[in-house]
């Protein structure tokens, strides 16, 4: 990780835990909030059970002489206030819980691609330090008319690839003939090298007037 990239993430880190600290303080003066509207509430309830909606004079019109209509005035006037701050703070925490959301995307979507980066980065090394595959054989004879002349298989043809042998699980020739007999009249990829440059042959086992299955003949390469 750079140390531009090393500064967005300690930035990126902060910048969360001051979303993180915002929410929770909006959460205590929500429940401050609460708190005092039931506080409020509990002045109604103490009034003769009166509410937000009973009316506080009585059928003659006079007020009524049974509840504190102070109390109940100021009681109702809070609620109301503090319902409008309830609703205030509450859509404040929708937004910082809708930014914090935003930044943890952001986090994320900067973790995938720096992951990315070092997969790339790992398999570019593991590509370089491999270097190109290695021929474990060499071609040093081709029968005119056989499978392998049909192929395209030449003298001096290294071989990289015949069919599942390669230079990692090659042994001794014993592992192409068991490829050959087990691919008989099936076809089989043999890559090779040609003055030079890679090319990708189509060599079916099939048995023809000559011998064997290919009619040419390969030797281990030493190394």
């Amino acid at each position: 990780m750079s140390d531009e990239e090393t500064r967005q993430s300690g930035g990126s880190s902060e910048a969360r835990a001051a979303a993180v600290s915002d929410i929770q303080e909006l959460m205590r003066r929500k429940e401050e909030i609460e708190a005092q509207i039931k506080a409020n509430y509990d002045v109604l309830e103490g009034q003769k059970g009166i509410g937000m909606d009973e009316p506080l004079v009585d059928c003659e019109g006079y007020p009524r002489a049974d509840v504190d209509l102070y109390q109940v005035r100021a009681a109702r006037h809070n609620i109301i206030c503090l319902q409008n701050d309830h609703k205030a703070v509450m859509k404040q925490v929708e937004e910082a819980l809708h930014q914090l959301h935003a930044r943890d995307k952001e986090k994320q979507a900067r973790d995938l691609a720096e992951a990315r980066r070092e997969a790339l980065s790992r398999r570019s090394g593991q590509g370089e330090s491999q270097g190109p595959p290695q021929a474990f054989a060499r071609v040093n004879s081709v029968s005119a008319g056989s499978p392998a002349s049909f192929a395209g298989l030449q003298v001096d043809d290294e071989i990289v690839e015949f069919g599942s042998v390669n230079a990692q699980n090659f042994q001794s020739l014993q592992n192409v003939g068991s490829v050959v007999q087990h691919s008989q009249g099936r076809p089989l990829t043999v890559t090779v090298i040609r003055r030079g440059e890679r090319q990708q042959l189509r060599l079916v086992p099939t048995r023809w007037a000559g011998k064997g299955l290919l009619g040419c003949n390969i030797v281990p390469l030493q190394r």
